[in-house]
């Protein structure tokens, strides 16, 4: 049985137990992280802890623990996990309070973390994935990792339900990003993604993309991308902390380019994969 960490404890996940009147339950009160772990250690931590603080911010919830002690028990809870390859659930609830809109004071967070394995994506029988173009009918705050994902949920089994791996979401006619996952194109051999803004997340994994495009030459845009680039574009990519970067090759049920996975893909792939390398050997953060 995989150990989970629940307000202060290590215990058995089929033994963590929270009230049906926390407001995460009740309310989807709370953000959450999901980061890898590469060999027994947290891949970008400081990025990721940095995005639950700038959430708890947003949702005026007051951090419970500093950086320093995030790391402590997430490094502990892989550790008592097995270590290895891993992929950390974090989420931080407004904590267990009677059922009412306005906050309550005082009120203590509810801290919750799991673990389970992450299996290295196979890049030999990586064939791409389909996706739709779906209206982005979402909050405005998307750029807050909340915990109330149901308008994601229902774009995302849209998508499945007619046979696509993700949803690219259009708003006022620009694509803001996947159901579950940041959007990249290429054009004439750049790289265009969205600027941040409170319409999507601020990628992780989207975010080192752009690092090792600054580190390697890659020409690159950050600005609006249209729908109708993104009908034009030679490649499309989603990017998520746990998949990587996947080539998308089909949308709306037609191909992107020839239908095929692209140069540019695997040359950031490439370079992604060793970067990850480095990681695991300890020669980068």
């Amino acid at each position: 049985m995989p150990k989970v960490y629940l307000n202060g404890e290590y215990l058995p996940a089929d033994e963590a137990k929270i009230s049906v009147l926390d407001r995460g339950f009740i309310f989807g009160d709370g953000v959450y992280e999901v980061i890898p772990v590469y060999g027994g250690r947290l891949f970008r931590g400081p990025h990721h802890l940095q995005r639950l603080n700038n959430g708890l911010k947003a949702i005026r919830i007051d951090s419970p623990l500093s950086d320093a002690q995030w790391l402590t028990i997430l490094e502990e809870l892989v550790r008592r996990n097995g270590g290895g390859d891993q992929s950390l659930y974090l989420q931080v609830t407004r904590g267990i309070a009677p059922r009412d809109h306005r906050f309550p004071e005082p009120i203590t967070p509810t801290i919750f973390a799991m673990s389970n394995p992450l299996a290295e994506v196979d890049l030999s029988k990586q064939q791409g994935i389909s996706a739709v173009t779906l209206e982005d009918n979402r909050w405005l705050r998307c750029n807050i990792k909340s915990i109330s994902l149901l308008p994601n949920i229902l774009l995302k089994q849209q998508a499945y339900d007619a046979e696509g791996g993700e949803a690219l979401l259009v708003r006022d006619g620009f694509v803001t990003e996947g159901a579950a996952s940041n959007i990249i194109i290429v054009k004439n051999g750049t790289l265009i993604t969205p600027p941040q803004s409170s319409h999507l997340l601020p990628g992780i994994t989207r975010d080192l993309v752009i690092e090792l495009c600054r580190t390697h030459n890659v020409p690159h845009e950050l600005r609006p991308i249209t729908k109708e680039e993104l009908a034009e574009a030679d490649e499309v990519w989603v990017t998520s902390s746990t998949k990587e970067i996947v080539p998308v090759i089909n949308i709306d049920d037609r191909a992107v380019a020839d239908g095929r996975i692209g140069d540019e893909w695997r040359k950031m792939t490439r370079l992604y994969r060793a970067y990850k390398q480095a990681f695991r050997e300890g020669n980068v953060e």
